[in-house]
């Protein structure tokens, strides 16, 4: 199994920075894809950003252009650096990450406990 821990959420007026990080550990051969989505109350969960082993990136309209999603794969982290956070940016950031236990395994998920981010205007 995979646990992933986040950190980094806050409070921040519009116009301002955070930065998420998420940390993997437990038993696994190797990381997949790392990505961040958010969820504000009501609404679905959406994807904001995701990085793939080698570096690849991939973002939502939302957010193009002011986020942006890095890997340390020595340390098993992905970091979320957010610039010019607006209201419409407050939600729960959640951590996803694929791995697996062989090198020719099956791909597995898991999903970190989430953290809030709150933008004032």
């Amino acid at each position: 199994q995979v646990q992933l821990v986040e950190s980094g959420g806050g409070s921040v007026q519009a116009g301002g920075s955070l930065r998420l990080s998420c940390a993997a550990s437990g038993s696994f051969v190797s990381l997949g894809a790392m990505s961040w989505y958010r969820q504000a109350p009501g609404n679905k969960r959406e994807s904001v950003a995701s990085i793939t082993s080698s570096g690849s990136t991939n973002y939502g309209d939302s957010v193009k252009g002011r986020f942006t999603i890095s890997r340390d794969n020595a340390e098993n982290t992905v970091y979320l650096q957010m610039n010019s956070l607006k209201p419409e940016d407050t939600s729960v950031y959640y951590c996803n990450a694929v791995w697996r236990l062989e090198s020719a395994g099956a791909w597995f998920g898991s999903w970190g406990q989430g953290t809030l981010v709150t933008v004032s205007s």
